[in-house]
């Protein structure tokens, strides 16, 4: 019992934590730039009006024109509140950082982060837990007691699986979520194939892709023979980092397969961030929020 309540006391205090780093970090950088980055992408449906002389085409009631035998327009507005969803990948490899901190540690302050400059556009925000399956589903809502749950599950929550599917994470946000929403997708994103998904789920929402990685995942030290486990697999395999051609060979291989993922999210039409474990990740939010502002 005593050690249940001081697990709850460790808990609060984390949250308590991040709660002040972020949403300091939120009223005082990122508000601003998350509202001039994300307001106002998704509009909704208003009222008909007649046709009248430079309306676009495609704006056009076809049901309401054969109706009244005249030509009839729907009228859009924007929409004043948005609902962010943050897809959140539970996987093995989550649990991975050599140096600051882990992607999971790096996650829960970008979500944090992100969360409260959502409620503070008076904006919804939910999450879906996933692994290799869907772990939790949290529903949107808003108020600053919803993003200390939300925080509190980033924390502790503890996932079934270990593996990763995209694909499912992706299916199952479209048919949970039916109105156009900004979501964000957390991951390092070594999954198999899922480009095609997320190029159909970007047309019907705004998905931005935020890749977390780690520098020893692109780079391995001269540390002698070691023995690596993949977190997702549990499958060990001996390594000789003291061979120079053996981290050339790592090294080449990781920059591949990184640059095969960044080309693979462009091609997909989907904004696209990557942020290290050891760094800092208040400019490349930053970067994203700019770059989205300059094409509106």
């Amino acid at each position: 019992m005593i050690g249940n309540k001081r697990n709850t006391q460790d808990l609060l205090k984390k949250v308590r934590k991040i709660e002040i780093k972020t949403r300091g970090l939120s009223n005082q950088i990122f508000s601003g730039e998350y509202h001039s980055a994300f307001k106002g992408r998704g509009m909704a449906f208003s009222e008909v009006r007649e046709y009248q002389l430079g309306d676009e085409i495609r704006t056009i009631d076809w049901n309401v024109t054969a109706r009244f035998n005249h030509p009839y327009v729907k009228v859009f507005e924007e929409e004043r509140e948005m609902t962010v969803m943050l897809l959140v990948d539970m996987s093995g490899s989550k649990n991975f950082g050599t140096k600051k901190q882990t992607k999971q540690d790096l996650v829960t302050e970008i979500c944090a982060v992100l969360a409260f400059s959502a409620i503070q556009n008076n904006d919804k925000v939910g999450v879906i837990f996933f692994s290799d399956q869907i772990e939790k589903f949290i529903p949107p809502k808003k108020g600053k007691s919803h993003i200390l749950m939300i925080i509190r599950e980033l924390i502790d929550f503890q996932p079934e699986h270990r593996g990763t599917d995209i694909n499912e994470a992706l299916r199952y946000f479209s048919l949970a979520i039916k109105k156009r929403c900004t979501a964000f997708l957390m991951s390092d994103f070594l999954a198999d194939d899922f480009f095609d998904t997320m190029k159909i789920t970007n047309k019907k929402h705004d998905l931005v892709a935020v890749q977390l990685y780690d520098e020893r995942e692109m780079e391995l030290p001269n540390v002698g023979l070691v023995q690596m486990k993949d977190a997702e697999s549990d499958q060990l395999k001996w390594f000789d980092t003291s061979s120079a051609k053996n981290r050339m060979v790592y090294k080449t291989e990781a920059i591949k397969k990184q640059a095969q993922i960044a080309d693979q999210i462009r091609k997909s039409g989907v904004d696209h961030v990557k942020i290290a474990t050891h760094q800092s990740y208040i400019q490349p939010l930053m970067n994203l929020f700019k770059r989205r502002e300059s094409r509106r």
